[in-house]
């Protein structure tokens, strides 16, 4: 059994897939160019995937994203206003059909398809059906999802509007040793959703921690320090 730390986990013809570490064609996703460090990660089943305006780190073990970066700024920002929300979710055909949720896990499970990246940060009409992919979804509580997760989105495109150029956002689930699952293909349910933003222009880095439960409540923003002790994983290793 893995230690549980190690658990924070059409449009699509021009994107990449490959296996964890093959985001060649998204690096511009993370800071500096150079995705996270995650122990072990060979047993999550990781592979990479690339979209237009995202980058994805799927786990076949739990059929979600391990997390999910990001690259805003206030240009694609205020691109982003003018898309019209698809709202068509949709299984990763990149994906092999026994490590992919399907449409059908997340019908009448009581949980919504919870965005990492959210479709409100996707610039283009591409971009924005791309991220309805259930390679970017988590089954999360509904009230949670519309509402305090909703409230940090908003704040994280807020400050991204303010600052002197890109910000990088990374987002992911975290799971207990035992997680409950959704599905035929038991889509594992996260016990709780992190948040990190890093503003290289100030070197401010902070992240948001939420129980993923429909009376959660959003709380002050931990360390990255306190991040990577809870996750075990080291989300900028580059950082300058």
């Amino acid at each position: 059994m893995l230690p549980v730390r190690l658990f924070a986990l059409a449009a699509l013809l021009s994107c990449e897939l490959a296996f964890a570490g093959g985001f060649d064609s998204c690096r511009n996703e993370f800071a500096n160019g150079s995705p996270p460090v995650i122990p072990h990660v060979e047993r999550l089943e990781a592979r990479a995937l690339c979209f237009d305006e995202f980058a994805v780190l799927h786990s076949g073990l739990s059929h979600t994203p391990v997390y999910v970066a990001e690259r805003l700024n206030a240009r694609l920002l205020l691109d982003a206003r003018y898309n019209h929300r698809t709202n068509r979710f949709f299984a990763d055909a990149r994906l092999p059909r026994s490590e992919r949720a399907e449409l059908n896990d997340y019908r009448g499970s009581g949980y919504d398809r919870g965005h990492m990246a959210p479709a409100g940060d996707m610039a283009t009409e591409e971009a924005m059906a791309q991220s309805f992919s259930l390679a970017n979804m988590v089954p999360q509580a509904p009230v949670n999802n519309r509402k305090a997760w909703a409230s940090i989105e908003k704040a994280t495109r807020h400050y991204a509007m303010r600052a002197a150029g890109d910000v990088y956002v990374i987002t992911g689930p975290v799971f207990d040793r035992a997680p409950p699952t959704i599905g035929e293909d038991h889509v594992w349910v996260p016990q709780h959703l992190f948040k990190l933003v890093y503003d290289p222009s100030t070197h401010r880095t902070w992240a948001h921690w939420l129980d993923n439960s429909d009376d959660a409540r959003v709380g002050k923003p931990i360390s990255y320090e306190e991040l990577v002790r809870r996750t075990g994983i080291e989300f900028l290793p580059a950082r300058s």
